[in-house]
């Protein structure tokens, strides 16, 4: 009787920026043949890993590991919640929240060692109006920053941050009531985020306490804040302190409903989406099976990594291209300011 456990790896091809084309390669290599029997698929469309993967849920497969960036975790894991089928991850993307979240390898080889050891946990996830999610969902500026992104039709972050520098200039902070278990509440607010997880990705800490176990949501309320503001709650993120910003309000709670005036963006693990005025968060206790890390350290970035993180990010704003500071005019100067500002601050 064969007692092998089968595992589907699922590759999104054209994810991140590194090629490839040696992975059935290192799968092979990695893989223990004495214990697990595989199979590779690629994407050929957007959805197609959901596909895929909930067809993989239905058959029983064991295991089904995403190769790629948010997206395709965010479309694997959907399709796996509430199923015996686990989650494997090999980080392939920029950001690589959950990944990074979860203490899994960016290097492609040790990932894939994680999954031929095959440690699996059960973790909380999220819904937003119907969608699941795995790290954030919100709304607000981080939200209306994803769908210029998206809109944009270019990865990386180059892009992103040549978004965020064009259109943050013009961004309006928005009037939210919030109503949970125990209290309604009413704030102006430059974004509001639902954490699942600790961070974003790339090491950017939006609730740096957040754990994928207690069954609650950090809700993170960003009030509006000035140019001067800037330096220090981008240097919290990436600092793990930003629930010691004056601009942050945070609370935990399983359910929420937000009103906000007019219908407009929100996004769930970075997809954005358009959605009416009335949004609705909670998180859906311990159900989906992940593939862990039992090696990972208690504090799960150190400083150094994530200095360095927070400068390779902000570094790439001066390859901003001409007709971007163009457009921004003497905010872009007033930018680059904060920038050094900014990295003063961290290495002091």
């Amino acid at each position: 009787m064969d007692n092998k456990k089968h595992i589907t790896f699922i590759i999104n091809p054209i994810s991140g920026t590194h090629t490839k084309k040696q992975l059935p390669q290192l799968i092979g290599e990695t893989i223990d043949a004495e214990k697990f029997s595989y199979d590779i698929r690629c994407t050929e469309y957007a959805g197609h890993a959901a596909e895929m993967a909930r067809q993989c849920a239905a058959d029983g497969v064991d295991v089904v590991v995403a190769i790629g960036g948010d997206g395709t975790v965010n479309e694997v894991a959907r399709s796996l919640v509430h199923s015996k089928t686990a989650l494997g991850i090999v980080p392939c993307g920029s950001g690589n929240g959950l990944a990074r979240h979860l203490c899994i390898p960016l290097d492609i080889k040790k990932a894939l060692g994680l999954i031929n050891r095959c440690d699996i946990e059960d973790f909380d996830y999220g819904v937003i109006n119907g969608l699941p999610f795995f790290c954030t969902c919100g709304m607000g500026f981080d939200a209306f920053i994803s769908l210029k992104f998206a809109e944009s039709g270019k990865r990386g972050p180059i892009s992103y941050v040549e978004n965020v520098l064009k259109e943050g200039l013009k961004y309006r902070p928005e009037t939210y009531e919030l109503i949970d278990e125990s209290s309604t509440q009413r704030h102006k607010a430059f974004l509001i985020a639902c954490a699942n997880a600790s961070q974003y990705g790339n090491n950017a800490y939006i609730a740096p306490g957040a754990t994928m176990k207690d069954g609650l949501m950090d809700v993170i309320v960003m009030e509006p804040f000035d140019t001067l503001d800037a330096p220090q709650i981008a240097a919290d993120l990436f600092m793990k302190t930003l629930g010691n910003n004056s601009k942050i309000k945070t609370f935990r709670t399983q359910s929420i409903k937000i009103h906000r005036d007019r219908p407009g963006a929100i996004h769930y693990d970075g997809d954005p989406i358009m959605t009416d005025s009335d949004v609705e968060v909670h998180i859906e206790h311990l159900g989906i099976r992940i593939i862990v890390n039992p090696d990972a350290p208690e504090d799960k970035a150190q400083p150094n990594q994530m200095l360095n993180a927070f400068s390779d990010f902000f570094n790439n704003i001066n390859n901003v291209r001409d007709d971007i500071r163009e457009d921004i005019g003497r905010s872009g100067r007033r930018i680059q300011a904060i920038n050094k500002l900014l990295l003063r601050k961290l290495r002091s």
